[in-house]
């Protein structure tokens, strides 16, 4: 008599990074990793975010319609690529995590260490698009998403950020608000001396203009 196979999610899937991960990264829980994604997806504990990589349903979402954040989902994914370490949400996706951008939006920001293309969302009508950037060197904090947490630019970081590069991330709307929502919690003496360590002297002007406009 055939083994019936269990409707769990195994323990070795939930502990990735936000709960995301690429059917490959199932090798040493299956035997066949993308059958077995597949049949998981089917009885709805898995969702698939992109074409490639899914996430564990949250227990009390199963059997319910449910989609992630857009930000938690572009960190899932990022992280499923980078690893948790080597990825920070930043640009109008950290605004919105810091709830200077009150609107949804329908591009992600995220840095990450190496070029990568961006990723369009089967979910949703949405892309990911990855900023190469020494993550190392970002002014971060930790956000808990609602999937666990992971690493975001800092108010004062994503000001000269925005203001470097505004058009990034197709809000530019939305980008003088969020920036002066961003200066009301920010310190101004960490705000200059990140200017000055990443040579961001032009953002921060900019920013500072809109800020008193």
């Amino acid at each position: 008599m055939a083994r019936k196979h269990s409707t769990a999610v195994p323990p070795s899937l939930a502990a990735h990074a936000l709960g995301t991960f690429r059917p490959a990264q199932a090798k040493h829980t299956y035997a066949y990793p993308a059958a077995e994604v597949a049949r998981l997806h089917e009885r709805g504990l898995l969702h698939r975010l992109a074409n490639g990589y899914y996430v564990v349903v949250p227990p009390a979402m199963v059997g319910r319609r449910w989609v992630p954040g857009l930000e938690t989902a572009a960190a899932g994914i990022a992280s499923a690529i980078y690893g948790p370490h080597d990825i920070v949400v930043m640009g109008v996706s950290a605004a919105r995590l810091h709830g200077a951008i009150p609107r949804a939006l329908a591009t992600a920001t995220v840095a990450v260490p190496a070029q990568h293309r961006p990723i369009e969302l089967s979910d949703r009508t949405a892309v990911i698009r990855f900023v190469k950037r020494d993550t190392q060197g970002l002014d971060v904090e930790r956000y808990d998403t609602e999937l666990g947490p992971t690493l975001v630019t800092t108010p004062e970081q994503t000001i000269l950020d925005l203001a470097h590069r505004p058009e990034l991330g197709d809000a530019e709307i939305d980008v003088r608000t969020a920036v002066a929502a961003l200066y009301e919690r920010s310190d101004n003496d960490r705000l200059e001396a990140l200017a000055a360590e990443q040579r961001r002297g032009a953002s921060l002007k900019r920013a500072l203009t809109w800020v008193r406009q």
